[in-house]
């Protein structure tokens, strides 16, 4: 428990402040002023306040001013709002004290801040799409707002372990959802890996444990690797009289974690654990052809894999980061990756927008970064009513990696990555889009949903008698093109309105329910129509029918939000008829079991198909708004932390302890060398050892090697891993997982 007395807790924040002004290097008296007057305020404003830690509340805002300015970068007006960020939310004080004693823009910069908090801290609702646009349209306001918010975040990660870990999860799979995307967009790939670093700690505290000491066991041993690898090359740059750095630095362990199961390999398997970087000292007008030059050093000692350089000092990415990277085959035998960048790409490549900001007006070019904030005011203004559409939408759009291709006269567009002929057209202007019926790519023709490559050259092809269909949305990325799609067959279905809402009418009254608004409203989300338009349109096509209403009726009109679960999940799998059985009998047990809040304890559990959890993981509730229904998820399932941020209220802390009473579905993955016999031990074991059901077996043998997945019903964790423990003793076999 945190005990201090008064005195050195003053000589603390003293030496916090000093740590401040130190990080900061302020340029000027008057601005050394202005932050001395805020942070008095922000002292006497809390004074009173102390965090969940026990410490004094200005810890905090010392903290967040110290991140903002030592390592995002930012200035003097954002380090006074970094430090009065809590002021009008938790005190007395009103945006016009600040306004008077600070000016306009410190005013606006903190107005937005304390929206932002009222938005994500509310302790009852959820992140909902409307709040969601308010927070993005700060960024085409000041983006500073959010990169103060991003500092204010990292600081509540860093201090997670004085809250209990209900709250733990929830605001780390919040800043998996969204902040560390943002962090990744606005270019802080320092800051959005030690948030999903964090993140992971919480989320998957086993996970990030193992990295963390295999990391710490084999430091030495790639110390001594690094400092052999980069002498020669020391050396060639050395004479050839560059200034540089040269040093080593480690993936984030959430990365290594990402690699390891997009790959489904074991931590010793990932080569690129580290990567040397390479920065130098070089002018803005001599950086590319330096960078060059030093790729040519490098590879004089290395031979390079061709497939792996990777040119991003040409073409920017998104997020601003300029880099030119090569993967080269040491003296061990083992692939290294190597970067190279300038001290101004290092950087903007640290501090992200700040450090481009700083940059731009030297460089007087646009920025594909501001071409991003022009797409996602874009996206706020679009009349989609889908609001839940909308946020699974932005958060993709923060990830999406981009491609450049060119128009017929040789301008260069950018693209997000996986974008269509359809998208390119719409890029250019609505009414080509319209009318698009095809394309010349590279000279060669191709359909509007031909996907485009990194530096093709597109010309659109017309024709008037084109109009947008439904089936477009299928074949476009961008928000403009889906955007525009839409409205065009919404007036087109507009047209339908009257025929069908007369004809739902007339088969609610056949069926004997009210036709009112909330009926209405409830058939809609129950049937996931995104807006009355789209239903109206489907009842005048016979696309559904009376059948739909009774089924609506049958149900007692319960709420709609486990379609959404539904929608969000991954496809479900069935279950066979004898593991339906047993899950129908399993429900009482899973209820006498489950351990959930008291409020809760009536709900029904089901456990959910995206992830199918079994007694002894890990798992977390999430219920239906009328609390009929609480869903099971393992707490690692992407779609729980989509949920959890989505419907954050809804979260109920829930222990599944490892009972044996029923079975329940799991996966597992095989992979090994193929021989005789070895399909016949696998299911020997699982049937007569373990005494399991199988579901599903699938196995396919290519050129000697054995792959199979197999779906069976196991009663809880310790019986699963007993399993794998057993299949992975057999000669042949040399991995055995759970699939996700």
């Amino acid at each position: 428990m945190y005990q201090q007395s008064p005195e050195i807790e003053k000589q603390e924040i003293i030496k916090r402040y000093r740590n401040l002004l130190r990080v900061w290097k302020p340029r000027n008296p008057a601005d050394k002023k202005s932050v001395r007057k805020a942070f008095r305020m922000a002292l006497e404003a809390h004074k009173d306040m102390r965090r969940k830690t026990g410490e004094p509340y200005i810890y905090h805002p010392l903290s967040v001013a110290t991140i903002a300015a030592g390592e995002i970068g930012l200035g003097a007006t954002s380090v006074i709002c970094a430090l009065l960020h809590d002021v009008v939310e938790d005190t007395e004080y009103t945006i016009e004290d600040i306004r008077g004693l600070f000016g306009e823009k410190v005013a606006a910069i903190i107005d937005g801040l304390t929206k932002i908090k009222g938005i994500f801290d509310q302790r009852t609702a959820s992140i909902h799409a409307e709040n969601f646009k308010k927070i993005l349209l700060t960024l085409s306001d000041d983006v500073r707002v959010i990169l103060i918010k991003l500092a204010d975040r990292l600081h509540n990660m860093r201090t997670l372990d004085a809250l209990a870990h209900d709250k733990q999860l929830k605001i780390s799979s919040e800043t998996i959802y969204l902040y560390a995307p943002l962090a990744h967009r606005l270019g802080l790939h320092a800051i959005k890996s030690e948030l999903e670093d964090l993140a992971l700690k919480y989320t998957e505290p086993d996970v990030y444990n193992t990295i963390f000491f295999k990391l710490k066991e084999s430091a030495k041993g790639r110390t001594r690797f690094v400092n052999k690898f980069i002498y020669p090359i020391k050396n060639s740059l050395i004479e050839k009289g560059f200034q540089f750095t040269i040093h080593a630095r480690e993936k984030s362990i959430a990365a290594i974690w990402q690699k390891m199961k997009k790959k489904e390999v074991s931590f010793e398997e990932i080569y690129d654990i580290f990567a040397i970087r390479i920065v130098i000292d070089s002018p803005l007008e001599t950086e590319k052809s330096d960078c060059w030059k030093v790729y040519a050093s490098i590879t004089d000692h290395y031979r390079p894999n061709m497939d792996r350089l990777r040119d991003w000092i040409s073409i920017p990415k998104a997020n601003g980061y300029e880099a030119l990277h090569t993967t080269v085959m040491s003296h061990t035998g083992e692939w290294v990756e190597i970067q190279i960048r300038s001290q101004r790409m290092d950087e903007i490549a640290e501090k992200g927008y700040a450090a481009h900001w700083k940059y731009k007006e030297s460089l007087n070019l646009n920025s594909r970064l501001d071409n991003w904030l022009d797409r996602i005011k874009e996206m706020i203004e679009s009349p989609d009513s889908d609001a839940l559409s909308f946020i699974d939408d932005v958060k993709g759009y923060f990830f999406l990696e981009e491609i450049s291709v060119f128009t017929p006269q040789g301008e260069l567009r950018s693209l997000p990555a996986n974008s269509s002929v359809l998208d390119f057209a719409y890029a250019i202007h609505s009414e080509l889009g319209d009318t698009c019926i095809g394309a010349k790519v590279d000279k060669k023709l191709a359909p509007i949903n031909h996907i485009l490559k990194n530096g093709q050259q597109v010309e659109i092809i017309t024709s008037r008698k084109q109009t947008p269909k439904e089936e477009w949305l299928n074949y476009v990325v961008t928000t403009r093109a889906k955007t525009n799609i839409k409205m065009t067959v919404r007036a087109e279905k507009k047209k339908f309105a009257k025929t069908g809402k007369e004809k739902l009418g007339k088969w609610f009254l056949q069926i004997g329910v009210d036709f009112t608004n909330e009926n209405i409203k409830k058939f809609l989300t129950a049937n996931n129509f995104s807006s009355l338009v789209d239903l109206y349109y489907a009842a005048s096509q016979d696309k559904i029918g009376i059948k739909d209403i009774k089924a609506f009726a049958a149900s007692n009109f319960r709420n709609g939000w486990l379609n959404y679960v539904s929608r969000t999940s991954s496809k479900s799998k069935e279950i066979g008829s004898e593991g339906e059985s047993d899950r129908k009998k399993s429900r009482k047990t899973i209820e006498s079991e489950l351990i959930a809040e008291k409020n809760h304890a009536n709900g029904a559990f089901e456990a959910a198909s995206c992830c199918n959890p079994i007694p002894g993981d890990h798992v977390i509730g999430l219920t239906s708004p009328d609390s009929l229904t609480i869903q099971l998820h393992d707490a690692t399932c992407t779609n729980a932390k989509e949920m959890m941020t989505v419907f954050g209220s809804r979260k109920v802390s829930v222990t599944w302890p490892n009972y044996n009473s029923f079975s329940f579905l799991a996966e597992i993955k095989i992979t090994g060398i193929d021989k005789l016999g070895l399909i016949n031990e696998i299911t020997r074991i699982i049937s007569n050892v373990m005494n399991l059901n199988i579901k599903s077996f699938h196995i396919e043998a290519e050129n000697g090697i054995t792959q199979g997945f197999i779906t069976l019903f196991a009663r809880n964790i310790t019986n699963l891993n007993e399993l794998i423990n057993q299949l992975t003793l057999v000669e042949g076999i040399n991995q055995v997982t759970r699939s996700e």
